[in-house]
């Protein structure tokens, strides 16, 4: 805002390097430019003051879908002054001569014309794609047309102004509708969810089946083995029972063969005897066996040999053993 110090019939301006001042005399233009400072009379004296610095308006704009749908859009439109003299010709921006404010609302006469012309836009748009097909496109398919509408308009470059930026924030439908639109991306996300859900159980169920049949795989394995071993054990054990039997038949006929060995020795010797001691005269018989008998006699305290045991002993010498008695 410009500075205006008023001195009776004169007064000074001073304005600030982000304004274009342009001072009219007659209706003509005598003084044009950024930042100027000028002595001048206030009774003959018209003072623009155009801001050239950015400026940013807010966008908002509601519209339907070709298929009837309600869709907002929010964003911001910069612009700024192109042509300071002939928005000024075009639009009041005179300021009072004694404080140096801006007389009208100019700024907001610009504004409202870019947004109408964004409006208009922003809707054409909306109406030539249903609900889905804007949202599926996004902000930046309506961004691109409407900077090109801004930047072609003759509305605004015929008096000096240009668009500069333009930032769409949201391209949203109405709530109702933003539901009913998450409810089937909702389900499948759910439905994929339930799936996998599905296939973690199924997999751990198929983990569990295959530990089972490796766990009576297992057991199965180890029974045959046990089977086996038993088998092997009996088998074993068959062979040692047999092997002890055929060592006992062995040891049993080795035994036989040395008891009919030695009986049979022993059956000899006695025949030998035998046939010695029938060879022998009655006489030395007797005398063999009463050594024999003396020799199992401990002791013999007297021996009474009678005549007629004396006798018949003689007699006996002839006949055969002698019986003696002995005390």
């Amino acid at each position: 805002m410009a500075t205006i110090r008023n001195f009776g019939f004169v007064a000074q301006l001073r304005s600030e390097a982000s304004s274009h001042v342009i001072r009219y005399r007659n209706g003509r233009a005598k003084q044009s430019g950024r930042g100027l400072v000028f002595w001048f009379r206030p009774e003959t004296a018209s003072i623009a003051e155009v801001p050239m610095d950015d400026r940013e308006m807010t966008l908002f704009v509601k519209g339907r879908s070709q298929d009837f749908q309600t869709v907002s859009v929010q964003g911001t439109i910069g612009w700024h002054v192109v042509d300071p003299e002939r928005l000024a010709e075009r639009v009041d921006f005179s300021i009072a001569l004694g404080t140096g404010k801006l007389q009208g609302e100019p700024v907001d006469k610009i504004e409202a014309r870019i947004a109408g012309i964004a409006n208009q836009a922003v809707l054409q748009h909306l109406g030539q794609a249903p609900v889905r097909a804007l949202l599926d496109a996004g902000p930046e398919a309506l961004r691109g047309h409407l900077e090109a509408v801004l930047a072609g308009d003759p509305a605004l470059t015929e008096i000096g102004v240009a668009a500069v930026t333009l930032r769409l924030t949201n391209l949203a439908p109405s709530s109702e509708l933003e539901r009913a639109l998450q409810t089937p991306t909702f389900e499948a996300l759910q439905q994929k969810a339930d799936e996998a859900t599905f296939e973690h159980r199924a997999l751990a169920v198929e983990k569990e089946r295959a530990i089972a049949e490796n766990e009576l795989a297992t057991k199965t394995e180890l029974a045959r083995r046990e089977k086996r071993l038993i088998a092997e054990e009996a088998a074993n054990a068959r062979d040692r029972a047999a092997g002890i039997a055929e060592a006992r038949q062995v040891e049993a006929a080795a035994e036989a063969d040395r008891i009919r060995t030695v009986e049979g020795a022993k059956a000899e010797a006695e025949q030998q005897r035998i046939a010695v001691y029938r060879d022998l005269p009655p006489a030395i018989l007797l005398g063999l066996a009463a050594q024999q008998l003396a020799g199992k006699l401990e002791t013999i305290e007297h021996a009474n040999v009678t005549p007629d045991l004396l006798a018949a002993v003689l007699g006996e010498f002839r006949k055969g053993p002698v019986a003696i008695e002995a005390r």
